[in-house]
């Protein structure tokens, strides 16, 4: 264990505590970005905590990021969001970027904290990646990029952004492609109004002529390297849903500890008891299926040819299921907690109407429950000849 690697789920918990549930209405309202709290949590050293040693970063495995998650979701779901999405493109650059691009991206990364986005979502083909429409042409020494990406988090803010665009040469063919933010020909076309995660920022883009080095197109198909990189992201926004449910058993508490029914604290009320027994329960759950399927992906990374093993898989099965199950749990953490506050529960004024409405939102981002269901389906349940 590094220096920087000990501690670190203490030392996340701690900022929580300080820079995040402190200020939990900050949050709330659409907050220019970044907010100061992001350049807090790179001092420190929380930011970008899965890049590897070999380009100066701390190393920390999906294991443990799985808690450090847990505890920044605790504090706001949407700024945890923001700071660890990254994880998305800079997964796909590690496993499938050329060298030289490889120790460019994640050695800024490492040094300056900074954010990358993914752009994949479209507005037509929603999630139907292979109806992707933006293309990807070879002129020369270069490629360039044509297209608009419906929703898209850290756009702005980011150093480079990852592009999943269809070959303009061959129309089956699609390919991820490594964009400086400074590149001519991207345009923010509006920043989302979201309901929840607000300390996040998610924007419409679009890609007129951007044209990189060819050197910059990762390795391998790019729907495939897509999915590799989003093993690790799904299980981090599952474990989000650890992280909330954990604040709602703790509103829960202690708003039950003044709160008197007939006479009696709710605390001891068997009803409350009950409720929040299953919570305990959801938590207990979602936290056991995102440790297990982080355990899972960092095996995979430990092996001795991880991007070809990544190609092979896809999806992986615990990924997959614990995105859905923690969006299904979450959801009714996020039902029974705001029930126990009876109308406050659906104001403004408490931070249970925040938390239901950031819990709804792990069911939603990086594929639905319909698109998760089709792909374990598809991935995992029909006969193996037969599976895509």
């Amino acid at each position: 264990m590094t220096v920087r690697q000990e501690g670190i789920v203490e030392r996340a918990r701690a900022f929580a505590a300080e820079e995040l549930v402190a200020r939990h209405r900050f949050f709330d309202s659409l907050p220019e970005v970044p907010v100061p709290q992001a350049k807090a949590l790179h001092a420190a050293g929380l930011a970008n905590w899965w890049i590897p040693v070999e380009y100066g970063g701390a190393g920390v495995d999906l294991a443990t990021g799985v808690d450090i998650v847990s505890e920044l979701s605790y504090g706001d779901a949407g700024f945890a969001f923001a700071s660890y999405l990254s994880i998305l493109g800079t997964t796909m650059v590690h496993l499938y970027g050329e060298d030289d691009v490889r120790q460019r991206v994640l050695g800024e990364f490492a040094r300056g904290g900074g954010v990358c986005a993914t752009l994949v979502s479209e507005q037509a083909a929603g999630s139907e990646l292979a109806r992707t429409a933006t293309t990807c042409a070879r002129r020369g020494s270069r490629v360039v990029l044509n297209g608009s990406k419906y929703f898209s988090t850290n756009t702005d803010l980011a150093e480079f952004l990852v592009v999943v665009a269809r070959s303009a040469q061959d129309d089956t063919g699609f390919v991820s492609v490594v964009v400086p933010r400074d590149t001519p020909g991207i345009k923010i076309v509006r920043r989302w109004d979201v309901i929840g995660m607000r300390g996040s920022a998610t924007y419409e883009v679009r890609l007129h002529n951007c044209a990189v080095p060819e050197s910059h197109v990762l390795r391998g198909n790019g729907i495939r390297v897509l999915e590799a990189g989003l093993n690790a992201s799904r299980i981090l926004i599952a474990t989000t849903s650890v992280g909330l449910a954990r604040r709602v058993r703790d509103e829960a508490m202690a708003y039950a500890a003044t709160k008197e029914v007939k006479g009696a604290p709710l605390t001891e009320n068997a009803v409350f008891a009950a409720k929040l027994g299953q919570i305990e329960m959801h938590i207990d759950v979602m936290r056991n299926q995102c440790r297990s399927a982080a355990a899972e992906f960092d095996a995979i990374m430990a092996g001795a040819d991880a991007p070809a093993d990544f190609l092979r898989v896809g999806c992986t099965r615990s990924a997959l299921a614990a995105k859905m199950f923690c969006g299904q749990a979450g959801w009714a953490v996020a039902t029974a907690g705001s029930e126990l506050f009876g109308g406050l529960g659906y104001t403004h004024d408490h931070v249970i109407g925040k938390l239901t409405r950031e819990l709804r939102w792990t069911g939603l981002v990086e594929g639905g429950d319909d698109v998760i269901r089709d792909l374990l389906y598809a991935r995992y349940v029909v006969p193996e000849a037969r599976r895509r």
